[in-house]
């Protein structure tokens, strides 16, 4: 990954997106696909990852996988900290997202959904589901 790869990505998502009639999640799913690209940049040693856009049923799933075994944490990021705040806005802008650890430790896969507002159910990484939108 480098400082233009976020760029790029964003741009393949959103004519996906367009595409499949899912615009309405564009910048949500722009956002939170930013700040999961910024990690890998930040934390993972070779910056090297996968990323994969996979169209549901109900809306759009977003995996961002590498091969650095360590898992993120939302940070409690205060004020006037430039950064830790990826995963808060990943969690404040999808409808859900988590971290798939690879079976063998070696690796991991970040991942968010964004449903359309007309099957609008927020899902938690543990499984529970609240109102809202992406």
């Amino acid at each position: 990954m480098g400082a233009h790869s976020a760029r790029h990505l964003r741009r393949v998502l959103r004519l996906y997106l367009v595409r499949s009639g899912l615009a309405e999640v564009t910048e949500a799913a722009e956002l939170a696909l930013t700040e999961l690209v910024a990690n890998v940049v930040r934390h993972v040693p070779d910056r090297r990852c996968r990323v994969c856009f996979l169209l549901r049923p109900d809306g759009l799933r977003v995996e961002v996988a590498d091969d650095c075994p360590e898992l993120p944490v939302p940070a409690d990021a205060d004020a006037l900290s430039e950064g830790g705040r990826g995963l808060v806005i990943v969690a404040a802008v999808a409808d859900g997202w988590g971290v798939t650890p690879y079976a063998d430790g070696r690796g991991k896969t970040v991942w968010f959904e964004c449903v359309p507002r007309r099957d609008v159910r927020r899902r938690s990484p543990g499984g529970r589901s609240h109102p809202g939108a992406c």
